[in-house]
């Protein structure tokens, strides 16, 4: 991967968090938080190449459902 690809990787991330926190009211650690701990940071990172052609909001959307497969109580 080169630093091009990495920097639009930890762009899409960070933005992803971010809606994520948004969506849900957390703070964007809580979000970071919530999203390593019931694998839907290692979902992003597994399935970048697909959900970064997603709108934020459909990308959010599947992340919820990750975790809520894995524990999470957000809905």
């Amino acid at each position: 991967m080169n630093n091009k690809e990495l920097s639009n990787r930890i762009e899409y991330f960070v933005g992803c968090i971010g809606a994520f926190a948004e969506k849900h009211s957390l703070s964007n650690s809580q979000a970071y938080k919530y999203l390593k701990r019931f694998a839907g940071l290692d979902f992003l990172d597994k399935f970048y190449d697909i959900e970064h052609t997603f709108s934020i909001e459909e990308a959010i959307d599947d992340l919820t459902k990750i975790c809520q497969r894995n524990g999470g109580a957000l809905a």
